[in-house]
């Protein structure tokens, strides 16, 4: 068989993830990706520098991508800031928008509680379609001051009500219907894998023997240091890293830059800002005469109705200039492949796999020049976005060529 003929009969699995960091557990889950998919090549698409939670990542991009490959991933391409600092169905449908876009991507994986594929596209139907049950049950726990997440809890709960309720309400499976529900609005042939969470559950804050969370680890980096308990967790060129981790005053510095967004901008800039809605923006910025940091107006402005997820993410796109008509536009237009980090041993093959989406393919300085458009400006934010993790850093850092990782 010709080589280009290889490369077209070849399948790719791909996860959407964010490794902050990549622990042991990431690292079955790519094994049993590659076992269970039956998948030739496997692709990660992770976040950048910063993450869904509103935060910036414990460590550069580079770096966390170099660990997914050296944890098993044969590339990682990264979800641009635009989608990785929105709330799930953005986070979801941004990452859904590049993968759609490569033919040979037939498998989707993902970690869960509980489910079956045929559970989550059950669920996104559901909530796509809309029935009248299905609204007047959203409705109505919307109506008592529920946040959005946990109004739609209850409404697929009403539809589906002989289904596992860990199904809506556990994080990973609602992300998990996330995924589904993108998938189906793109109409792409991709399945979805989903894989049992090995250990610790996402929200779990306790440092285990060998599974813990990710949350749980980084709790543990930034209380006390470099412990033998975390050197369990994760594998250890992943511990040879962690000593890089941004430190306190990055977090401070990334705190005094949201706040002085927030302080600075005319109210209708903060209202554009994604997630920003109902007059929010008024009450953010009235708080932010009160309180002398962004955590603190985050504090205060917490409720049933408004997450400390999605507050920190409204102050984060504010400080990143990430604005809700950009990030529309971002999710209709074909955009880039950014490659952070391959697998030496698999380049030309997975990078001529890549190549075939018809998207620009990113691997080293200069590519990006060839973009034009939406492609354009959705890179140009994500470039305003790196320099600004950098300063975080306050460490030289290289974002402009792809990794190549030797295992």
């Amino acid at each position: 068989m010709k080589k280009n003929d290889k490369q077209n009969a070849q399948t790719a699995c791909a996860v959407i993830c964010e490794y902050n960091p990549f622990h042991n557990g990431h690292r079955r889950q790519l094994e049993e990706m590659r076992a269970l998919s039956g998948c030739d090549i496997l692709f990660c698409l992770m976040s950048g520098n910063f993450v869904q939670r509103g935060e910036a990542a414990v460590l550069d991009k580079h770096t966390r991508a170099a660990h997914a490959v050296l944890g098993g991933a044969d590339a990682v391409l990264e979800l641009p800031v635009s989608f990785a600092a929105g709330n799930a169905e953005t986070f979801a449908a941004g990452a859904m928008n590049i993968l759609s876009r490569i033919p040979a991507v037939k498998k989707l994986a993902f970690g869960c509680e509980c489910g079956k594929a045929e559970d989550f596209f059950a669920a996104a139907r559901l909530s796509l379609e809309e029935p009248p049950a299905f609204r007047d049950a959203l409705r109505r726990e919307l109506d008592a001051g529920q946040s959005f997440a946990k109004a739609r809890f209850a409404a697929l709960k009403a539809g589906m009500p002989l289904a596992d309720e860990r199904l809506f309400s556990a994080p990973n499976n609602m992300l998990g219907i996330e995924y589904a529900k993108a998938v189906l609005r793109t109409g792409a042939d991709i399945g979805l894998l989903p894989l049992r969470r090995t250990g610790a559950g996402e929200t779990d804050g306790k440092l285990h023997e060998n599974f813990s969370s990710a949350s749980a680890i980084r709790k543990a980096v930034y209380a006390g240091g470099m412990s033998e308990k975390i050197r369990k967790n994760v594998p250890d060129f992943v511990f040879a890293d962690l000593p890089l981790v941004l430190d306190k005053s990055g977090a401070e510095r990334l705190d005094a830059a949201e706040y002085y967004a927030l302080v600075s901008a005319p109210a209708e800039r903060v209202a554009g800002a994604p997630d920003c809605s109902e007059g929010l923006e008024h009450r953010l910025q009235n708080l932010a005469e009160e309180c002398f940091t962004a955590e603190e107006v985050v504090q205060r402005a917490t409720s049933r109705r408004y997450t400390a997820a999605r507050l920190r993410r409204i102050l984060l796109s504010l400080a990143l200039g990430i604005e809700e008509h950009d990030v529309r536009r971002f999710l209709r237009a074909p955009l880039y492949c950014n490659v952070l980090a391959v697998n030496a041993a698999k380049a030309d093959e997975t990078l001529g796999v890549l190549s075939r989406s018809g998207l620009p393919l990113l691997v080293r300085k200069g590519d990006e020049e060839a973009l034009t458009d939406d492609a354009k400006d959705c890179f140009a934010l994500n470039e305003r976005a790196d320099k600004i993790y950098r300063a975080l850093c306050r460490r030289p850092l290289n974002f402009y060529a792809a990794r190549l990782v030797r295992r």
